[in-house]
């Protein structure tokens, strides 16, 4: 994924996570999408309806990653957050992401 993905880093450690994500262009958007999953709306299809990334046409899923092998501001968040809830807006280089983690261990 061009858009998460680090292309230099190497998993370095055992921590595997699953999460899933939107990415725009504005802080705010990313706050009204963010307000629509959390009055009811499918993260899935606000994904697939609204993130620049190539994940948004699966619904936002990323699979299964390691830590280091996404972008810093990202890793941080999916290796911290409690599961199952929306985050963000996260802002990296590539734009703003609401994220959510799906499983870690």
């Amino acid at each position: 994924m061009a858009c998460l993905f680090h292309p230099l880093k190497q998993d370095q450690t055992m921590a595997k996570a699953s999460a899933r994500h939107i990415l725009v262009d504005s802080e705010d958007k990313c706050l009204e999408l963010k307000k629509d999953i959390e009055n009811g709306s499918d993260f899935a299809e606000i994904a697939r309806e609204h993130s620049s990334c190539p994940s948004g046409r699966k619904g936002g899923e990323l699979g299964t990653f390691g830590r280091g092998q996404m972008v810093p501001e990202f890793d941080e968040v999916v290796f911290s957050a409690p599961l199952n809830e929306v985050q963000g807006p996260v802002k990296t280089q590539f734009g703003y992401h609401l994220l959510e983690v799906t499983e870690r261990g």
